[in-house]
């Protein structure tokens, strides 16, 4: 790239305010003249100094640019894309129609395919531009509601299996095991090879696995609870979740749509929201349809198995087992977990668990902040089986409704979520994660 190309190209920034089409028009010559410019340069990890610093600033221009866009047009954007809120897309769905209809303004597939082959410190870090398209998405109060209800909506999978389950009563989704027991639909998480961390084969599995038992009318209780380990150090125990797929994350098969946001407005929210069973504004008697759930944590939950329990109106926990929420220490940003922790614990130690990675063991005094029961290995089951008993009841389902409208507004939480979604993508390409995990990595290869 030389300087006069770069210059050129830096002079040319278009100064939007026009109509839709128009600015539209012009982002989409300015953004993909500066990847012509980027995609002249060696690839990432052989460009020297120069050519990095080159490449980040026509990078971060661009970016300036779909922003300004943004700014100005996001409703009229989510409009084009779902006529007019008509139709519900998904957020993988509706960032591919994005980049198909307004090209430029968020990677197109092709490329996030070429990028998924890669380790994620050699991206491009394209999914910054899905945080920030999603971003002005949900901090408007027109797009915002709509793509949120979007995601709460049973998946395609969902529904095709939704009889296979109401017949037989059991779905093997592969990392999660969906059986009907009595009036509970028991969730069991069996992604054994990483210690039921999440990655997004589990993401997908335990969000269909949530929308067939809040579909199914014989299911009025949910149980959520870890599988029976195979690796050597934890062989033949239970362990609920060991938070996200560090591998994973450093080979770049976490995604950014499928998971990290997507879990976040997709499972958990239905775990708290209920399933959007029908759309419309003034559905009678309720557009959601919810039920009560238990976590029974073996061994530990960390990381995002920690943000799991915020959700659920029952948590027991085995005598032995411990609460974490390392992300800082990873240097990414756990969910919403710094939304909803406060309000279990406190301030005071909301920081130290988030920000200082404070350890929370089921026999701490501070545990009952963040299980209802703690109990000898030996007494899970039974505890789980009482549990089940107390919550099945139609009265419960609906002042769990009621508990969540009053916990948890939806305008804050949107609020929350959009500039999650763009700080998240931001931190998933910033250097210190990069490094961290790098390092894990590492580690874990060594010790393997």
């Amino acid at each position: 790239m030389t300087a006069g190309a770069l210059g050129r190209w830096l002079a040319g920034r278009p100064e939007l305010g026009g109509t839709l089409d128009a600015d539209a028009a012009a982002l989409s010559t300015h953004v993909r003249a500066g990847e012509r410019l980027v995609a002249a340069l060696p690839a990432g990890p052989r460009r020297t100094a120069e050519e990095a610093a080159e490449a980040a600033r026509v990078t971060e221009v661009a970016r300036e640019v779909r922003q300004c866009f943004l700014r100005l047009h996001a409703d009229e954007v989510y409009d084009a894309l779902t006529e007019g809120r008509i139709v519900h897309h998904r957020l993988t769905e509706l960032a591919h129609a994005a980049g198909e209809r307004f090209p430029g303004l968020v990677p197109t597939r092709a490329q996030l395919d070429a990028e998924r082959a890669l380790p994620q410190a050699h991206k491009e870090g394209r999914e910054i531009d899905q945080g920030i398209f999603f971003r002005w998405l949900l901090r408007s109060p027109l797009a915002g509601p709509h793509l949120m209800d979007a995601m709460l909506l049973p998946t395609a999978r969902a529904r095709v299996l939704a009889a296979e389950f109401r017949a037989g009563g059991t779905v093997d989704l592969g990392s999660v095991l969906l059986e009907r027991r009595g009036a509970a639909a028991h969730l069991t998480i069996n992604n054994q090879h990483c210690l039921n961390a999440e990655d997004n084969r589990l993401v997908d599995d335990l969000e269909t696995a949530v929308d067939l038992a809040l579909l199914d009318e014989k299911v009025r209780v949910g149980v959520v609870r870890g599988g029976v380990m195979t690796k050597p150090r934890y062989r033949g125990r239970r362990v609920f979740s060991a938070g996200i797929n560090l591998k994973d994350l450093h080979d770049g098969r976490i995604s950014y749509t499928g998971f990290l946001l997507g879990r976040e407005l997709g499972c958990l929210s239905k775990l708290l929201r209920g399933l959007l069973v029908d759309p419309a504004p003034d559905a009678f008697p309720e557009r959601t349809v919810q039920k009560p759930w238990i976590a029974a944590v073996d061994s530990f939950a960390i990381g995002g198995g920690m943000q799991l329990l915020f959700l659920f109106d029952r948590v027991i926990a085995e005598e032995d087992a411990y609460f974490s929420l390392p992300a800082a220490q990873e240097g990414i940003v756990p969910g919403a977990g710094n939304f909803r922790l406060a309000r279990f614990t406190g301030g005071r130690l909301a920081r130290r668990i988030i920000l200082g990675g404070h350890t929370i063991r089921a026999r701490d005094p501070e545990a009952p902040l963040v299980c209802d029961e703690v109990v000898p290995h030996a007494a899970l089951d039974a505890a789980v089986e009482r549990a089940v008993a107390e919550l099945d009841s139609p009265a419960v389902a609906a002042n769990r409704r009621m508990l969540a409208l009053a916990e948890e507004d939806t305008d804050r939480f949107r609020a929350y979520m959009a500039e999650f979604a763009l700080v998240q993508a931001l931190r998933l390409y910033s250097a210190d994660v990069l490094d961290k995990v790098a390092r894990s990595w590492a580690t874990a290869r060594a010790a393997s």
